[in-house]
């Protein structure tokens, strides 16, 4: 059977590497490598996006005195960071297939140069046989520059290399249409685009991680707008990642459908860069529909009502509507001071042009 994609991102959360006691489940976690093994055996590149490193150290260290969550956190995952990358280590080495660490923050995807170092490394590893494994450094990350979890940073990974698929693996089977915990709810198994899941989703946070099933399905759904396909399921199942790639019609999950146009590598990295907004464009009502119709239009001068913040050139700023709603975010042409300068004159250059632009 043709293989659907030849390279794959794979984000393992907390609750399929924990056990109930909070520590790491290395059985489970001995299973799913030997699946990625398999996978990249049969040339599927695959780049591991793995939550763990706070459970690997919660059973590795004692301390004498009480600490605060953000202490405990940043010991915890620099004592388990070690830990859990050694084990990874091991047992991708019984496979033969050599692992690499990736320990990053979301400042590093702030700027396009970073973003791209980013990228360089991780297909320089790729095109080595080289599996990536990435996780946030939670040991340096401070709470406010987080990212939500590790679904936003998979996310961001499955974008920033181009994978076909992003397979965010939970302790549930996908998305269910009732409470999971109601025999009656069932899974969903295809979502289309457009399709409002608010009505479906628990907003009860995962019991390890940070993030919970809302967060999965707004990242699921952006990512699948970039035309890439978004599948969610059960980490604990039996052979789950192969199942999914070899066998997709009859395996329980939920998957996102693609958008069918693609989207440049520059609009992806400004689709996950609204974290990082320096400064707010507010547009009149004129300038709002003309975005939302079927032309590609840049922002310019004349449809800005209002420049908020300072921001300097090339930095990422929010479109506003003339309605007070974001809707959007464009790398800025020029600083916060010219844009005001240019505020409602015809005939000025973009502030923000067509090609860095990204609309919700």
């Amino acid at each position: 059977m043709e293989q659907q994609f030849s390279r794959i991102a794979v984000k393992v959360g907390s609750n399929v590497l924990t056990r109930r006691d909070g520590t790491l489940d290395v059985t489970r976690m001995s299973a799913l490598v030997d699946q990625i093994a398999e996978l990249h055996k049969t040339g599927v590149e695959v780049i591991l996006v793995s939550s763990g490193a706070v459970a690997s150290g919660r059973s590795e260290v004692h301390s004498a005195k009480k600490l605060d969550s953000v202490d405990q956190r940043q010991l915890f995952s620099a004592v388990g960071q070690a830990k859990l990358i050694n084990r990874y280590y091991e047992l991708f080495r019984e496979h033969g297939i050599p692992v690499g660490q990736v320990l990053t923050m979301k400042e590093n995807f702030a700027t396009r140069r970073h973003y791209l170092n980013q990228k360089n490394c991780m297909t320089v590893m790729l095109e080595n046989g080289v599996i990536p494994i990435v996780n946030e450094n939670d040991t340096i990350s401070v709470s406010e520059l987080m990212f939500t979890d590790n679904d936003e940073l998979s996310g961001l990974i499955a974008s920033m290399m181009d994978a076909q698929a992003l397979i965010i693996l939970s302790n549930i089977d996908g998305i269910y249409n009732g409470s999971p915990a109601d025999p009656a709810s069932e899974v969903i198994r295809e979502i289309g685009q457009g399709k409002d899941l608010s009505s479906y989703i628990q907003t009860s946070k995962s019991s390890f991680g940070r993030g919970g099933m809302l967060t999965k399905t707004n990242i699921a759904r952006k990512v699948a707008d970039e035309g890439i396909t978004v599948i969610i399921a059960n980490g604990k199942r039996d052979n789950i990642l192969v199942d999914l790639i070899q066998h997709p019609e009859s395996t329980l999950c939920t998957r996102f459908t693609p958008s069918p146009e693609p989207v440049s590598s520059v609009k992806k990295w400004i689709a996950h860069s609204e974290g990082f907004a320096k400064g707010e464009l507010h547009i009149n009502y004129c300038a709002t529909e003309l975005l939302f119709s079927d032309k590609a239009v840049s922002i310019l001068p004349v449809g800005i009502i209002d420049v908020i913040g300072e921001f300097e050139k090339d930095d990422i700023v929010r479109i506003v509507d003339f309605g007070g709603k974001p809707i959007g975010v464009g790398k800025a042409n020029c600083d916060s001071t010219q844009a005001r300068e240019a505020m409602g004159k015809h005939g000025k250059k973009p502030v923000v042009h067509y090609d860095y632009l990204y609309i919700e």
